[in-house]
């Protein structure tokens, strides 16, 4: 018996929106990364690209536990002696929560170009509206998600 591949022809992409509201930022983002990869999918083939679509909605009320919010950072370096820069979470989720809950979904992809290709097909929006309508996105069920 073979093993079967599915074609890039045969993979569905459906559209999921996620509602981040109230939910942790880490257990959002691995039910995201799962999604992206096509994890759920029955036929899955970890060397393709078979995952959905997915919109994250308010990113902006996702919830930080415990103290993560003032012990972990955010660092950028710009290549230069005394060029490193850091970012508590806290002060990420005020001012820019889009970029932090792309990152914590980044870090749950692999690194290479299909992890690059992956990353395409999230869309992270601070608010409750999002530019995809035309896509018709379904809403993904969060209920088994743990809320913060």
């Amino acid at each position: 018996m073979k093993t079967f591949t599915p074609k890039t022809a045969e993979i569905s992409r459906d559209w999921l929106v996620i509602d981040a509201e109230g939910l942790v930022l880490g257990r959002v983002a691995t039910v995201a990364a799962s999604l992206l990869r096509g994890k759920h999918r029955v036929f899955f083939a970890p060397h393709m690209d078979m995952g959905d679509n997915v919109i994250i909605i308010n990113a902006d009320k996702v919830v930080i536990t415990a103290n993560k919010a003032t012990q972990n950072f955010r660092y950028r370096h710009s290549g230069y002696p005394g060029g490193i820069r850091s970012t508590s979470w806290g002060t990420l989720l005020a001012d820019d929560p889009e970029k932090l809950v792309y990152e914590a979904v980044k870090g749950m992809i692999p690194k290479n170009r299909l992890g690059r290709q992956v990353m395409m097909k999230l869309h992270v929006y601070k608010g409750a509206e999002h530019p995809h309508i035309a896509q018709a996105p379904q809403k993904y069920d969060t209920s088994a998600i743990r809320r913060g």
